[in-house]
């Protein structure tokens, strides 16, 4: 009897091994963003980067239907749990809450906008507060010049109420109200940018606590602790005494965790709240709908959200964002 060995078992080709690495390789980078992002993880020059996580989730896709096309079953099933964690991570925001507070009370309509040094057009500014009945206007990036652009622009005929606090550089800020100002001050930032705030009584509502919010942009190595600091100083909500209402240009998206953490302390996004949490507000120019969403109105939860709309304002390379709000009766 003859024994010979078995035929040795076929072995793939260099070109479906060097398919099935590139695939691994391709996906690696959006496991390792999920991980960063689920995690909170962001740190040093990932901060900025993070705030393009909804291009990234979008980007996931490309590995899954590689894998798929070439029969690689491991990769694609560790791929489609990537695309899932990162749509979990993203497309919420597209979706209106069950859950937008109450429908109940006093209409209270504000609108925030980074004036870019106050270049930002004042005339469309002021069409935009009368046409849209808004009762609290937040300027940041607020100048001498861009005040007294409002100003002649007719601002003070529709929102008299004001804390004002204007710079030549980026750190100038603004609060303009239909209604009185029980109190009011401006305070200054860990990033050195001021934010005015003020306590405004609406008729027939309770107090509310507004604040024009501007935290350090994350864009350099000694920026980055003071933008984290000045996420955490924010008011919280929550918190006895007057529901706060927070709107400006927070230099943070939704997938930062220091905003995120700040929401958690009982805020809604009111953009998230109605499915407009994906409408970009910067880089705006020449018309553009901008890449990214940093700017954003928070409301304690106390306070109910019926719509946001966002607006290109001539002069700003923001957007404006205009929520419709409802207080509780007073």
């Amino acid at each position: 009897m003859t024994v010979t060995d078995a035929p040795p078992g076929k072995r793939p080709s260099r070109g479906r091994t060097a398919l099935s690495v590139a695939i691994w390789l391709l996906l690696t980078p959006g496991a390792l963003w999920l991980v960063g992002r689920a995690f909170g993880l962001e740190r040093g020059p990932l901060i900025t980067l993070f705030a393009a996580t909804p291009y990234v989730a979008a980007a996931t896709l490309i590995p899954l239907l590689a894998a798929l096309a070439a029969k690689r079953w491991r990769a694609a099933a560790v791929a489609g749990l990537v695309a899932a964690g990162m749509g979990a991570c993203v497309l919420p925001r597209a979706v209106p809450d069950f859950d937008k507070g109450p429908a109940e009370g006093v209409a209270l309509r504000v609108l925030t906008l980074n004036t870019l040094y106050g270049e930002a057009d004042p005339a469309q500014i002021v069409q935009l507060v009368r046409d849209n009945d808004v009762a609290v206007l937040a300027v940041q990036e607020f100048t001498p010049d861009g005040e007294a652009a409002l100003k002649a622009a007719g601002i003070g005929e529709l929102l008299p109420h004001q804390q004002l606090s204007p710079a030549y550089d980026a750190g100038g800020s603004g609060l303009y109200s239909r209604h009185p100002m029980l109190t009011r001050a401006t305070r200054r930032n860990d990033g050195g940018f001021q934010q005015a705030y003020a306590t405004i009584q609406p008729p027939g509502a309770v107090a509310v606590h507004v604040e024009s919010v501007h935290p350090l942009a994350p864009v350099g190595p000694e920026m980055y602790p003071r933008w984290s600091a000045d996420l955490r100083e924010q008011p919280h909500a929550g918190t006895d005494g007057p529901p706060p209402i927070l709107l400006g240009d927070f230099n943070a998206t939704l997938d930062h965790a220091e905003l995120r953490d700040l929401i958690g302390t009982g805020y809604r996004d009111a953009a998230d709240a109605v499915g407009e949490g994906l409408t970009t507000t910067w880089p705006s120019f020449d018309g553009s709908r901008g890449l990214v969403t940093i700017d954003h109105v928070l409301a304690d939860e106390r306070i109910g959200v019926r719509d946001v709309e966002v607006h290109t304002v001539r002069g700003s390379d923001h957007r404006a964002v205009l929520a419709s709000l409802t207080l509780p009766a007073g």
